[in-house]
């Protein structure tokens, strides 16, 4: 984290900004009640509204590009001094952010391994144990990418809409299965691995933006930080950064801290739109150091190729 080192007066009263989807709200009512236990004699209010990336629902995320698709407003609200922070899903925050903007938390990380989800009548089954043209969704490249490649014996179609929305898209009949983020408690019926799913760039992370010339906010926030998840996905960003990726690009990655070696072991793969290519890699440097891991195995899945794939991409997408 940094930030200014100016100072300036406490503040009573906080105002939390959020997308207004009901994962969202969850998401931003968990740091508010952390915030709000850390400082009892702080308000913290929260203000909803909606990204472009909640209007436009029938369209495939990867067509409409991924610059601030799930944050511009939300940003555009600090930059404005409408609201003072804001929380992300780490994954869908680009890794470069506005000018005056920083990720000033990032709280631990939940599991961040992709989980399967059937539709009733398939209770039981894996992906693949499931029949020959069964139908999943999923609204992520990155996946469909990789499952296509692992199992060529499924249908994978994108599905648009909050979760509630997908999840009943699943049980009418329309998909056979759905691949989500992990946390579907009873309903999972497999947690891939990373060998059947690298996951998104800091999947599984919340991560509290706010303006990087507001000190008082930094001190807030700071209870929050998580240093150990932060190592992991400043590693992952920056490998996201140096490739010249998005949010949206067939890219995952897997991480690990080695506390005791002091080590960062980073795992991630580029995988054309279809998954008959992949470049993959791994790389293990000083945790002290976490975005020169990220850049070291960007730039050695890119002397493999991995460029050549993501520029073919690129240009489908601004077809």
């Amino acid at each position: 984290m940094e930030g200014s080192s100016q100072q300036q007066e406490p503040r009573k009263s906080v105002c939390i900004g959020s997308r207004d989807s009901q994962l969202a709200l969850v998401q931003t009512n968990y740091v508010k009640a952390q915030l709000e236990a850390a400082h009892p004699d702080v308000t913290f209010t929260l203000e909803t509204m909606k990204t472009m990336g909640d209007k436009i629902l029938d369209v495939a995320l990867a067509k409409i590009g991924d610059k601030g698709l799930f944050t511009k407003e939300l940003e555009l609200g600090m930059l404005h001094g409408h609201i003072d922070i804001a929380v992300h899903s780490l994954k869908d925050l680009p890794t470069r952010l506005p000018e005056g903007l920083m990720v000033g938390a990032i709280l631990e990380r939940e599991t961040p391994n992709d989980a399967v989800v059937v539709n009733p009548k398939h209770v039981g089954s894996t992906l693949a144990t499931l029949p020959s043209g069964a139908v999943v969704g999923t609204s992520s490249l990155r996946r469909r990418s990789q499952l296509t490649r692992a199992y060529p014996h499924l249908v994978f179609k994108d599905v648009r809409g909050n979760l509630n929305t997908r999840l009943r898209k699943l049980d009418s009949g329309e998909y056979d299965a759905l691949i989500l983020a992990l946390g579907w408690g009873e309903r999972i019926a497999e947690v891939l691995t990373p060998e059947q799913s690298l996951h998104a760039v800091g999947q599984g992370a919340l991560g509290v933006e706010c303006r990087a010339e507001d000190p008082y906010i930094l001190s807030l926030l700071s209870k929050l930080h998580h240093e150990e998840t932060a190592l992991c996905c400043r590693a992952e960003r920056s490998f996201l950064r140096e490739l010249e990726g998005g949010c949206q690009v067939p890219v995952g990655v897997a991480t690990k801290l080695d506390a005791e070696k002091g080590t960062i072991f980073l795992q991630g793969a580029v995988l054309s739109v279809e998954g008959d290519q992949c470049v993959d890699g791994r790389f293990e440097g000083p945790a002290s150091d976490p975005e020169a891991v990220g850049i070291a195995l960007a730039r050695d899945l890119k002397s493999r190729g991995a460029d050549e794939i993501l520029q073919k991409i690129f240009a489908l997408a601004r077809q």
